[in-house]
């Protein structure tokens, strides 16, 4: 559905059928302002029909976020989201869990839809760990970047954002840092190097970030928004960091990673709304089996699509696109002005402020983003100028006219305010006031000054009875809530109200009716200024540069001619723009074509051979990025599976009581058993041939002293003499097995439960399909049970004689299985990570990375479970041959 044709409110219909169930419904949005805003305007009708509405933001604590996902309805972003499902998976008990388990998915509406799973598609959600032991190696690097020079010591691809050192370049670093080789295992300085050169090279201030508060704060190039919480991998946030002279973050390591695509299949139902779907229908359906829908608009779009112009100078195009907006101004069209990143916005916002322009700029610097509202619905009033980065591109309704129930609102505030308190406002928190110069004053009716002048009373009565100073945050928080009072209760039941008189100062319901009383004024005023903006032609918008997408482009194009109005779109584009220079543009061919036409690079050119180049080069970057996508799906498909294996096998351990803990590690017990008989023993082979004096150290090895004291003596001999008299025998006694002449196990299998788990077993061993079958199968499965059984009988009676009662028994099993599994899985990540990289290598010798990927991960998957199973095993083991107290093994550090 095209922009303002109701998106938000037709998802209720959804929302709400697939909440009846109880069990959970996400409305995933692209940013939290937007999640607000949903919540606040459609939980409104969930409630009016029963439903829980819940708000998940940005720093909420646990508490809250555990009762908003237990709502019927939940609204969110994607990224709070993903980083609860994977911080849920790294929690250590089942009271630090937020999401709805053992099921916390169930039915999603994802907001922006093509944002999250295409755009979004390219960055996977990392949470990381810290490392801190190369952070002096950072500013050195950052030092020896600087020296070198472009097209000398390095070269760049910019498509794929590389660097390669040249001989020289190698030799220079060598020199500088004095090493005899970069590449030394020993003292590694390449990756350093690298890292600080791309810092300089693609990592751009004001464009891929901000710096605020002696921090590099990364800048979504998708959605121009800040995102404090995220950081760049591999090294690359440390060398932004150096180059910008701040203090070093320690190192990540990843701890947990998933991709968006990934999160949202968890989903058995899954479902979304845009309004620029349409030309990625195919990736949608072969990717997430989600066909595309196109609703028709209730009217007709009349909003006029300009040529693209084209210049050889990025010079040439600011010019034209301050002229552009200067002539608008002069005929009184609001005009929203897309410019892809804060450096851009600001530097035509100098242009502007040279004219005596006035405009609004939002982009992702704290003081403009914290007004996005406010910008926002006065963005469509005669006059208005607002320049914008990506911000302004998705969720945005610009309304001819203004928005009346905000430009209501900012006016009860700016009334009342001075009187709750005097604390001056937090730009970085508020923002910097919005500019109004060149825009009409709203008059306000008589009876609408007397509401606000009577609750501006009573303001300064309530602060002058309190005797703590309101803090701003806590005055603007009151008026919120009061007008989102009036909203509900509406304006004669408030009347009614403050006739009673129930309280002294009925602070509360005097700013709603106020607040009821201007927004009637404000309706008059915004739909007066509508008619006369639409007479004029509508909302106009200016693209500075094309994107990488079509779809993008789409967005900005789709912030006008909303519901049937008029409006105009326009996009100005110079060949020294990024896209151009990323995708190898030939220019010069190019700048020799507008030479011929012109000989003033700074004219524009609306050539269609121009424009057909710069189109077709769109569709390439469109082609390149879907095969990044397409391959990283690819990938992740195999992280994917291994990923699900770990976390249910976590929520297992985790939400299951003591006996399901106990199952899992008895099955441990058992699976370490066999890897230790089969290792050493060839079924179609007699027993004299097998290595059992090794399979004897190792099982020994296993527990210590608590099977060395029971194996003391026990030889080879031994065993292959017991071997050869249980050879053939035609009848097992399962529960109390064992072989003749070899150590006793602890009568630890008393009870109908241990009895059955020791049965279950020995059957799980004799149909076991997977080990290698032969002449002497029942021999080595007598083995696997008499190993098997030892050990999980003498871990019993260990925990037995311990005297320890259950709750701390359990709780010290649930911590080793949680805290081994949690270790190795780290890296596992980190190896799948490096395995990645490597794959591609391989295509050099015809072999399928992909391929390759899939083989190499499966055995790592294979090889970290076993692992995991047999630390797990030997620290139960070692931890009962001799408790420790209970705090020392809680508050042990991973190893």
């Amino acid at each position: 559905m095209k922009t303002g044709e109701g998106k938000t409110l037709v998802s209720t219909l959804a929302a709400y059928l697939n909440a009846l169930t109880g069990e959970g419904v996400h409305v995933v949005t692209v940013n939290d302002y937007l999640a607000q805003r949903d919540a606040e305007w459609m939980g409104r009708v969930h409630r009016f029909l029963g439903l829980t509405v819940g708000l998940i933001q940005a720093g909420m604590k646990s508490d809250e976020r555990r009762a908003s996902y237990r709502c019927d309805i939940t609204y969110t972003n994607n990224s709070e989201l993903g980083f609860d499902y994977l911080r849920d998976n790294l929690s250590r008990n089942k009271e630090q869990l937020v999401m709805r388990w053992p099921r916390p998915f169930h039915f999603a509406i994802v907001d922006e839809v093509d944002s999250v799973l295409i755009d979004e598609g390219r960055n996977p959600l990392l949470i990381s760990g810290e490392d801190n032991r190369d952070a002096a190696r950072y500013p050195v690097a950052a030092k020896v970047a600087e020296l070198l020079m472009e097209g000398v010591h390095y070269t760049v691809e910019l498509k794929g954002n590389n660097i390669d050192l040249t001989e020289d370049g190698v030799a220079h670093a060598e020199i500088i840092l004095g090493t005899d080789d970069l590449w030394d295992e020993s003292d590694p300085w390449a990756r350093f190097v690298m890292n600080a050169l791309k810092a300089k090279v693609f990592y751009r201030r004001d464009v891929q970030y901000i710096v605020r508060d002696g921090k590099a704060i990364i800048i979504n190039e998708l959605t121009g928004r800040v995102e404090p919480k995220r950081r760049w991998s591999d090294g690359i946030h440390q060398a932004v960091e150096a180059k910008e002279g701040l203090k070093i973050q320690a190192d990540s390591v990843i701890v947990a990673q998933i991709t968006y695509q990934s999160l949202f299949k968890l989903y058995p139902k899954l479902s979304g709304m845009t309004g620029t779907a349409k030309t990625e229908e195919k990736e949608f359906l072969k990717m997430f089996k989600m066909p595309v829908i196109e609703v028709p608009t209730n009217l007709p779009n009349i909003r006029v699509d300009l040529p693209i112009q084209a210049f050889a100078t990025a010079r040439g195009k600011w010019q034209y696109v301050r002229a552009e907006v200067e002539s608008m101004f002069q005929l009184g069209r609001p005009v929203l002005v897309g410019t892809t990143s804060v450096e851009s916005s600001e530097y035509l916002s100098d242009l502007l402020k040279a004219r005596n322009i006035p405009h609004n700029v939002l982009n992702a610097r704290p003081k403009y983003a914290a007004r996005e509202a406010e910008i926002i619905a006065q963005a469509g009033r005669k006059h208005a100028i607002t320049i914008s980065t990506n911000m302004a591109g998705r969720g945005t309704d610009i309304i001819l006219g203004g928005n009346p129930k905000m430009l209501a609102k900012e006016i009860v505030e700016d009334s009342i305010l001075p009187f709750l308190t005097h604390e001056p406002p937090d730009i970085d928190m508020e923002g910097e006031s919005t500019s109004h110069k060149g825009l009409s004053k709203i008059k306000l009716g008589p009876s609408s000054l007397g509401l606000l002048a009577k609750a501006a009373i009573m303001a300064k009565y309530v602060h002058k009875s309190e005797r703590n100073e309101w803090s701003f945050s806590k005055a603007k928080s009151t008026i919120a809530e009061s007008i989102e009072m009036g909203q509900t209760v509406g304006m004669e039941k408030l009347q009614e109200r403050l006739a009673e008189e129930f309280e002294m100062y009925p602070l509360c319901d005097a700013i709603g009716l106020a607040y009821l009383g201007v927004l009637r004024d404000c309706e008059i005023h915004c739909s007066a200024e509508g008619t006369e903006v639409k007479t004029l032609g509508g909302l106009h918008v200016v693209g500075t540069s094309l994107h990488e997408s079509r779809r993008i482009d789409n967005q900005l194009r789709g912030r006008a001619g909303r519901q049937g109005d008029p409006g105009s779109t326009r996009f100005m584009v110079s060949l020294q723009d990024e896209i151009f220079q990323k995708f190898n543009l030939d220019t010069e061919w190019a700048v020799m074509l507008i030479s011929r036409i012109t000989n003033d690079e700074d004219i524009a050119i609306e050539s269609n051979v121009v424009v057909k180049q710069l189109l077709g080069l769109q569709i390439n970057a469109e082609k390149y990025y879907f095969g990044i996508r397409k391959s990283l799906v690819e990938f992740d498909e195999v992280l994917e599976v291994q990923r699900k294996h770990v976390y249910n096998l976590r929520q297992v351990i985790l939400s299951g009581d003591s006996e399901s803990c106990s199952d899992q590690i008895f099955q441990y017990m058992q699976a370490v058993a066999d890897e230790i008989v089969l290792h050493n023993v060839d079924p179609q082979k007699p027993p004299k041939t097998w290595n059992l004096a090794k399979l004897l150290d190792e099982f020994v090895g296993l527990g210590g002293k608590l099977l060395g004291e029971s194996f003391k003596g026990i030889q080879e001999e031994n065993l292959q003499s017991a071997l050869e008299q249980v050879h053939g025998s035609s009848s097992v006694k399962a529960d109390s097995f064992t072989l003749p002449n070899m150590p006793i196990p602890p009568d630890s299998f008393r009870g109908i439960r241990k009895k059955t788990s020791s049965m279950m077993r020995w059957f799980a061993i004799c149909v076991d399909d997977t080990s290698k079958k032969g002449r002497y199968t029942n021999t080595v499965n007598l083995l696997r049970k008499y190993f098997g059984d030892f050990l999980i009988a003498t871990y019993l009676n260990a925990v037995q004689e311990s005297r320890y009662d259950d709750a701390y028994i359990s709780g010290i099993e649930r911590e080793v299985l949680l805290k081994t599994l949690d270790a190795l899985w780290k890296d596992h990540l980190v190896n799948m990570n490096k395995l990645s990289s490597a794959v591609n290598v391989r295509s050099f010798g015809h072999r399928n990375p992909l391929e390759e990927y899939k083989i190499d991960g499966c055995r790592f998957f294979i090889s970290m479970l076993s692992a995991t199973r047999r630390l797990t095993v030997e620290a139960l083991l070692h931890y009962w041959s001799s408790p420790m107290e209970s705090d020392e093994i809680f508050n042990t550090e991973d190893q």
